[in-house]
């Protein structure tokens, strides 16, 4: 299904045809905004004029964003470091720190360095190598693009996680997923444009300015959409009878006040809550795959289970047509104890992760599927308590699969030991341009004019990684 538009901006900067006021189509259509999404549809199909968000083709309809929150190591996961081995123990060289963009705002360069616990090999054709920790992950290495030398400037978790989510790191920014629910909604009118598994902070699914219908559903994966299923005495006409009248009573408020965006999601979000009563408990009942899918994910075993059901669903989610889907993976945060801290992040998800990427594979749905790794920044190759490392956004690992990346091949590079971006150094405002160059999107077209301003996506700059692609 195409986005509809109200009489805000189009992304392409045109206005809805003015022909009747929206106070005078809140009083006189009967039909609310149902109506006025099936008339903006239709009027599309008639004229054949849409919003050209950009000039060329899409290489991914959908995008999953695996968000690693608490900063996974990328010197001991896809970024091996063998002048770290040969320095453990040793306090930093000075031709090393002198590269510091500021010591700072990259981890303590005067700890003593500590080598990789983990132990490194060469995965797949390509020849690109990766830990054991990322052992299941890396056996897909000919499909994952991995760029090395992503940088950005905060050492705080939650600005981190917002800077890598909305571009911003105070939070008050749309959220990527947003901007692209925004511009091109979900195929499926009866399921979010929008998905988020496994929660975190709010701002990182938030639409902030943008409609409050853009915003991300956030969604457990062990139950599936909350409050979903109907009281245990209601039936199907009732629950409807009781919608007809919040809507006739919302659609009268809203004729005596005006606009009011958030109003106007909330009487939208009712009339899709209702569809997805018929349609998403289809969507979220995995017990009819097989036992092989079950295994494959990892939901067979208690410490992979959780993971494996949220990538399950994904993977069922970009099947119905949902657009953008978020899912954090916590417990990277190792201040203490690295082997134990990560090796339990990991061992919760990278043979999901992995699942994901083989089922999408073989079901003909990872070249339409962008698949997107990395967390809000990696971790100092300095020692910090007893065998843990420190957050360090100085340059750090992200990877791309699928949706027209370019698999087998590695994108930047970092120093001697991993505590800064040397070659090749990219911000989170270049990813996001290179996601939405994916999607078909030009970051510069899909615009939302708030306050006078015309904003995007990339406000900060970025520009797309052209040699991700194939």
């Amino acid at each position: 299904m195409k986005r509809h538009h109200s009489n805000f901006s189009f992304p392409c900067g045109r206005t809805a045809p003015a022909a009747l006021s929206r106070r005078q189509m809140l009083q006189e259509s009967a039909l609310s905004f149902g109506w006025l999404a099936a008339a903006g549809l239709m009027a599309e199909q008639a004229t054949g004029v849409e919003p050209k968000l950009s000039s060329h083709s899409p290489t991914a309809k959908s995008v999953v964003f695996l968000f690693m929150a608490g900063g996974p190591s990328h010197i001991d996961t896809y970024d091996p470091k063998p002048e770290l081995t040969r320095l453990d123990g040793q306090e930093t060289p000075e031709s090393i720190r002198k590269n510091f963009k500021a010591t700072a705002m990259f981890g303590n360069g005067t700890r003593k360095l500590m080598a990789s616990p983990f132990s490194f090999r060469n995965y797949g054709e390509c020849g690109l190598p990766a830990s054991s920790l990322v052992s299941h992950t890396a056996s897909q290495m000919d499909e994952l693009c991995l760029i090395k030398s992503i940088q950005h400037d905060t050492v705080i978790h939650v600005p981190g996680e917002y800077m890598m989510t909305t571009g911003s790191i105070a939070g008050d920014r749309p959220s990527l997923g947003a901007w692209i629910n925004y511009g091109l909604g979900t195929e499926n009118e009866n399921l979010p444009g929008f998905v988020v598994l496994g929660g975190g902070p709010r701002p990182t699914y938030a639409p902030s300015f943008l409609p409050s219908e853009f915003q991300g559903t956030a969604i457990n994966a062990a139950e599936g959409i909350p409050n979903l299923k109907l009281p245990r005495a209601m039936s199907q006409a009732q629950r409807q009878g009781q919608l007809g009248l919040i809507k006739n009573l919302n659609q009268r408020h809203l004729a005596r006040t005006g606009e009011d965006s958030e109003l106007e999601a909330r009487l939208r979000s009712y009339e899709l809550a209702f569809r997805m009563q018929m349609a998403a408990p289809a969507v979220f009942d995995y017990s009819k795959e097989t036992e092989a899918t079950h295994k494959l994910y990892g939901m067979d075993n208690n410490a992979t289970r959780e993971v494996g059901i949220q990538c399950l669903l994904t993977r069922r989610l970009i099947e119905n047509g949902v657009r953008f889907i978020q899912l954090r993976v916590d417990g990277w945060d190792s201040h203490d104890d690295l082997i134990d801290g990560h090796g339990k992040a990991s061992g919760k998800s990278d043979k999901p992760i992995a699942g994901l990427i083989a089922d999408l594979k073989q079901r003909g749905l990872l070249d339409s599927t962008l698949l997107v790794w990395g967390g809000e920044f990696g971790r100092t190759p300095g020692v910090e308590k007893k065998g843990g490392r420190d957050h360090s956004p100085g340059g750090f690992t992200m990877w791309m699969a699928g949706g027209g990346i370019k698999g087998g091949q590695a994108i930047g590079r970092t120093d001697e030991v991993g505590y800064t971006a040397v070659e090749r150094t990219l911000s989170p405002a270049d990813v996001h341009a290179t996601i939405l160059h994916a999607l078909g999107i030009d970051q510069y077209a899909n615009f939302y004019k708030h306050q006078g301003r015309r904003e995007i996506a990339t406000f900060n700059g970025g520009e797309v990684i052209k040699e991700a692609f194939a």
